[in-house]
């Protein structure tokens, strides 16, 4: 990323290089040569020595990455991305690996996923390109947000809403089973998520324990659309991908099939894996695997409610035209007790409706993010000079950014009601016995 210096400043190795080249050592040299001498937060003089305006954040930043030895050091080694320092490693996929990040404006923790354009061929550029459209069409207060993609001579990196909590399958792998309560809560806010995607005719086609993130103890968040696909509710798709122990019967039959009937048997297996703490389907082998999945054979223990069981046996059908739909399993009797979240009215991506309108014209979320993207030195003419960039651009970070806080600031990301509770009967002891025999073959993400 180019950095954009101050008016007046001019970084290092430009009108100072090539003055000092031709031997030059007047009042140009000594007056831009105290920039790299002093921290750029200090206050700055004129020539005179009259006291002038504070740099803003903004500003300080981009000097920073013009002339600050230790920040070009990092964007150098790769420590830095654009405006993101960046962080440990917290997951990794088969064709990336995901960072944590920090924005050094705002603050706000974010997950970095970075990919190698050398590896990146055609097959793989689509799949980039429909899951960066596929969360951009997505407004769900249970679906991961994209901020900003920020591309190096490399690399590509997509900056998202970071999922602090983790994932669903690192918890029950360590914690053993969900109780019957926070089953239905975390079910809920997927299913509420996955309605909203088929709603938009976009099919995730790798939904596993794997891709729901907590952000906090009772909301989870729904991510990873590297597979997602834009297709009609009829239209047959024949590409394999996912995880191979989330596959319905009719991927490993090598038959066309309709996207949605496939995300909905992997939130049967998903399902099955929260309330008992092990796979439905489980195998050494791929070959295995497919034979029990083929021959629908998985048992069920007693211990689990008949309702959830019900549900399960509903979602878990050989035939696709079997299953239930989405719009039933919100409806059963399992999930009686929850009031489901909401998807968001849709929200503007870009910013520049911000330098366009009148205060008066824009609503309380958005007046509050002008206001911070102001005092950041972030200006109407930073975000009219953005148009045409669309989410690969600095400026649209930080407003999505912000705009995102302001959002959950508000409670725009309401949790699931539970109308009563059902106590459980089954301790964290006997939940984690249940973990002890489980096989983890879910990890394996393939795509032919």
């Amino acid at each position: 990323m180019t950095a954009v210096c101050p008016s007046g400043v001019v970084p290092a190795g430009a009108t100072v290089g090539s003055s000092r080249g031709s031997g030059s050592t007047g009042g140009q040299d000594r007056r831009y040569a105290r920039w790299s001498r002093q921290d750029s937060s200090d206050i700055a003089t004129d020539d005179e020595g009259v006291p002038a305006r504070q740099l803003t954040p903004l500003e300080r930043l981009n000097l920073d990455m013009c002339q600050d030895d230790r920040v070009v050091r990092e964007l150098t080694v790769g420590r830095r991305i654009g405006f993101y320092k960046v962080r440990g490693e917290i997951g990794c996929g088969n064709f990336s690996h995901v960072k944590l990040g920090i924005h050094a404006l705002t603050n706000d923790k974010v997950a970095i996923k970075i990919l190698d354009k050398t590896k990146l061929d055609q097959k793989t550029q689509r799949l980039l390109s429909r899951e960066i459209s596929s969360m951009e069409r997505l407004h769900h207060p249970n679906i991961i947000r994209l901020y900003e993609v920020v591309e190096t001579l490399s690399r590509l990196h997509l900056v998202m809403e970071y999922a602090g909590g983790g994932e669903l399958y690192t918890k029950i792998s360590m914690e053993g089973k969900l109780s019957d309560i926070d089953s239905k809560i975390v079910f809920s806010q997927i299913l509420s998520a996955v309605k909203h995607m088929h709603d938009n005719s976009i099919i995730h086609r790798d939904l596993k324990a794997e891709n729901v993130f907590y952000t906090c103890s009772t909301c989870v968040k729904v991510g990873d659309f590297g597979f997602s696909t834009l297709s009609r509710r009829d239209e047959t798709l024949n590409t394999f991908c996912g995880s191979p122990p989330y596959a319905a019967p009719e991927l490993f039959r090598d038959e066309h099939y309709l996207g949605v009937f496939v995300d909905i048997w992997a939130l049967g297996v998903m399902l099955f894996f929260m309330v008992t703490g092990t796979m439905p389907f489980r195998a050494d082998t791929v070959a295995k695997l497919k034979r029990c999945i083929l021959e629908g054979a998985y048992v069920l223990p007693s211990w689990v409610q008949e309702p959830c069981q019900r549900l399960i046996r509903g979602i878990l059908q050989p035939q696709p035209s079997d299953r239930c739909s989405v719009e039933q399993m919100m409806g059963c009797e399992w999930l009686l007790p929850i009031d489901f979240p909401r998807a968001m009215e849709p929200f503007k991506l870009d910013p520049s409706y911000l330098a366009e309108s009148t205060p008066s014209e824009l609503e309380e979320d958005e007046a509050e993010v002008r206001e911070a993207l102001e005092i950041l030195g972030i200006t109407p003419e930073h975000i009219l000079n953005n148009q045409g960039k669309d989410c690969r651009s600095s400026v649209t970070g930080v407003y999505r950014i912000l705009l995102h806080r302001a959002h959950k600031r508000r409670a725009v990301e309401s949790m699931p009601v539970v109308t009563h509770v059902v106590g459980s009967s089954v301790s964290k002891k006997d939940r984690l016995k249940a973990y002890h025999s489980l096989r983890h073959t879910s990890k394996l993400c393939v795509i032919l």
